[in-house]
């Protein structure tokens, strides 16, 4: 499943919040709860890559996820470019 880091900011009360979730969906706002506000913009969580101990991870967040990305690992590689290029063809 796609996983997103949205980005929203409050018509009612110029408050800005990032929020995770499966999709591009709208949110309400945490300081004055006003309803339905729309991302302004999107990353794509979906594939990501960390380094971890002079390593570079390739994490995938699967079809399952629903409220938590989930992610499961694919590969370890020694460079960041590998793991790129792994992304790449996947």
């Amino acid at each position: 499943m796609a996983w997103f880091r949205n980005y929203y900011r409050c018509v009612r009360c110029d408050h800005e919040w990032p929020d995770e979730w499966s999709c591009t969906c709208e949110d309400d706002c945490p300081d004055c709860g006003a309803r339905h506000m729309t991302p302004y913009e999107s990353d794509d969580l979906t594939t990501v890559i960390e380094p971890l101990g002079g390593e570079f991870i390739v994490r995938w967040s699967p079809e399952t996820a629903e409220e938590h990305a989930d992610y499961r690992e694919l590969g370890r590689f020694a460079t960041r470019a590998q793991a790129e290029g792994f992304v790449s063809l996947n």
